[in-house]
């Protein structure tokens, strides 16, 4: 049983984009579109090698922000601001997923590579608004992206967890190798499943999977 293996878990820590809400809800296509259209901009670039800059640097850097900024030394804060002005009523509330984590026990956080202002966005937007003890966002790592071990590093001493009494929820399997090493409980939430040696679960409904660490 799933149960057993949080029995220890008192600090659940929660990735956001694709994670506290579903991929299907479309917003972080929103995000990549923003963040082909500033490349362009950016970069004095056309939209097909904006778009090939935007996932080479996500998978090489983590985040397409980071290889920006290594690569480009460009300014992070006016990016952030503009990749996340988006809609966010494609988002809907989902009280049964606040209800499962409300009846989790011990403290709730959320760790993203975005913002922690787009962050608390988000979550009104799902009707999350609220329920965790603190939202730390890529500006709380000193613009690290996760899945740098030294991103984790500052967010988690910022936070004061004990890595050992903590789970990591993610939707990016790479952003668990960290959590792994440092020994917390890690869970993949995805539609399709990933075999690696970094990730202790699996689900295709994080609302589901709660229940069963609950009843």
């Amino acid at each position: 049983m799933a149960a057993e293996s949080f029995t220890r878990t008192r600090v659940w820590v929660f990735d956001l984009d694709n994670t506290l809400y579903p991929p299907e809800m479309g917003l972080f296509d929103q995000i990549e579109q923003r963040m082909v259209a500033y490349v362009m901009n950016a970069l004095d670039v056309p939209r097909a090698q904006a778009n090939r800059l935007r996932a080479q640097y996500w998978a090489e850097y983590g985040t397409t922000l980071a290889g920006l900024m290594r690569v480009h030394d460009l300014d992070p804060l006016p990016y952030l601001a503009d990749v996340h002005d988006i809609d966010f009523s494609v988002l809907a509330p989902d009280a049964e997923l606040r209800a499962r984590l409300q009846d989790l026990p011990g403290r709730r956080i959320v760790y993203t590579n975005a913002t922690a202002t787009y962050a608390e966005r988000v979550l009104a937007a799902r009707g999350l608004s609220g329920l965790f003890d603190a939202v730390y966002g890529v500006e709380e790592a000193g613009f690290l992206p996760k899945p740098e071990a030294a991103a984790f590093d500052r967010v988690f001493a910022r936070d004061g967890l004990d890595p050992a009494c903590a789970a990591m929820f993610e939707d990016d399997p790479r952003n668990l190798a960290a959590p792994h090493a440092l020994g917390m409980r890690t869970v993949h939430v995805a539609p399709e499943r990933m075999a690696a040696p970094h990730i202790h679960h699996h689900t295709d409904d994080l609302t589901g999977f709660l229940a069963q660490l609950t009843r």
